[in-house]
């Protein structure tokens, strides 16, 4: 897998597990408040940002620990 540099892949290769129908509310919400962040972030730093999904460790989130939210 290449690296991810554009803010509207990193969103969708995100979101792509849930499903959601681009026509959600819920949906743009989300889509739109990744987007800040991600461009927030890029702001700040001082080199471009590309994400490499392949090089990232999986994460398990305990939901009896965390709430089933």
């Amino acid at each position: 897998m290449e690296p991810i540099s554009d803010p509207r892949a990193i969103i969708d290769y995100c979101l792509a597990p849930l499903n959601l129908p681009p026509s959600d509310e819920a949906a743009r919400e989300v889509r739109r408040r990744l987007n800040h962040a991600i461009d927030s972030y890029r702001k700040l730093a001082s080199r471009p940002v590309a994400v490499d999904f392949s090089n990232m460790p999986t994460q398990v989130i305990d939901e009896a620990a965390h709430g089933f939210e």
